[in-house]
């Protein structure tokens, strides 16, 4: 029977291989599908082997995260020792997924050689590491790739690569998100903070960005905001960011629904990711920022080789939202770039226009399937 790995690190992840998965196995039945991930991978139908993509399962830092990749490897590598693999599909975490594609491309196959490599989500090579190209070249098949200008980038480098589409793009708004916005609270303008999916991202982002709601509050009597939560685990980290202080009366928490609170909101306060594609999906006007330490944010300027970092903005091919990422300053400049989107309808018009360009780029593409069909295409070889 043939077998496709699939090996995911992080929530997001499991969100991008879950499509896949799903689309592979109602295309090619007889197609076994294994796999290291998390529920959203195990709901569409993977069979799961190892847990690795729940929140912080990759968030170790130094020697520690190394041994983990290490022992996860070695699981890998004993249980592909007794089920030979044709394709392998390395989901995003290139740190991490590296190791194991380097050596599938080897051993995957057992004495039948090496299996396929086919990356899920391109590695962000041309904003920090385009000299990398060539360990690409030598362990990646193909590349799936999300974002519209990657497909050239790769494939001018001399790596194989499809443009596949964006799931948080992929489909219509869902109109019972809208009917869900209606239960969070009225007034206005509504500012909706997006403090990021990870643990380690809350509690940096999201002390700041509740300074930055106080804030903005000032002069604005009608303001309310909604804290979005990525899931339940994360709304004790949110609420902490009060350290201790009074927390906002017209400053409301929620989890688990941001189609529900984007639909709602007239603007956002965001984290850089994914999520900025899930605000520009409903052209909501968005100040994206990511607060790191003074080191960081002044080595950024010398590894980044692009002049923006947030992902419409990237797509755009100019800055049309702006963005603070990475960050190292204070909230006032932050705060200043929210407050056309904040007092002016005229604003928010013209940024949500730009964002009806973005989306535009990624119409007429279902990830899932032509994901589906790439792999399909290396099992036939």
């Amino acid at each position: 029977m043939p077998t496709v790995l699939v090996t995911a690190f992080e929530p997001s992840g499991d969100a991008h291989a879950a499509p896949l998965v799903r689309a592979l196995l109602a295309s090619a039945p007889g197609v076994r599908v294994i796999g290291w991930g998390g529920p959203r991978m195990r709901e569409a139908g993977c069979e799961l082997v190892g847990e690795t993509a729940r929140d912080g399962a990759m968030t170790l830092v130094g020697l520690r995260k190394i041994m983990e990749v290490r022992r996860i490897v070695r699981d890998i590598q004993a249980w592909v020792a007794r089920n030979p693999v044709d394709v392998h599909v390395p989901v995003d975490s290139p740190a991490a997924n590296w190791h194991i594609a380097s050596w599938m491309k080897r051993h995957g196959r057992g004495p039948a050689g090496g299996s396929r490599v086919v990356n899920l989500v391109a590695p962000q090579l041309w904003a920090w590491a385009p000299w990398r190209i060539r360990k690409w070249r030598r362990t990646s098949d193909a590349i799936m790739c999300l974002l519209p200008f990657e497909e050239e980038w790769f494939r001018s480098r001399g790596v194989r690569a499809h443009f596949v589409g964006h799931p948080v793009l992929a489909h219509p708004v869902d109109d019972a998100a809208r009917a869900r916005a209606a239960a969070l609270p009225p007034g206005g303008p509504k500012l909706l903070l997006l403090p990021g999916s990870r643990s380690s991202e809350v509690r940096t982002n999201m002390p700041r960005m509740l300074e930055a709601f106080r804030t903005a509050c000032n002069g604005r009597p009608g303001l309310v905001g909604v804290v979005m939560a990525a899931n339940e685990a994360l709304v004790p980290l949110v609420r902490d960011a009060a350290r201790g202080g009074a927390w906002p009366a017209n400053l409301h928490v929620a989890h688990g629904d941001p189609d529900a609170a984007i639909a709602w909101c007239d603007c956002a306060l965001n984290v850089s990711g994914t999520v900025s594609l899930d605000l520009a999906h409903q052209r909501k006007p968005m100040v994206a920022v990511y607060w790191v330490g003074w080191f960081r944010a002044l080595a950024s300027r010398f590894i980044l080789t692009m002049p923006d970092r947030l992902l419409p903005n990237i797509v755009a091919g100019r800055r049309i939202v702006p963005e603070f990422v990475p960050y190292a300053g204070g909230i006032g400049p932050v705060v200043r770039a929210l407050a056309p989107y904040l007092d002016d309808p005229a604003a928010r018009a013209r940024t949500a226009r730009d964002l009806d360009a973005v989306a535009r780029r990624f119409e007429g593409h279902d990830p899932g399937r032509e994901a589906a069909e790439v792999v399909r295409g290396f099992l036939k070889s």
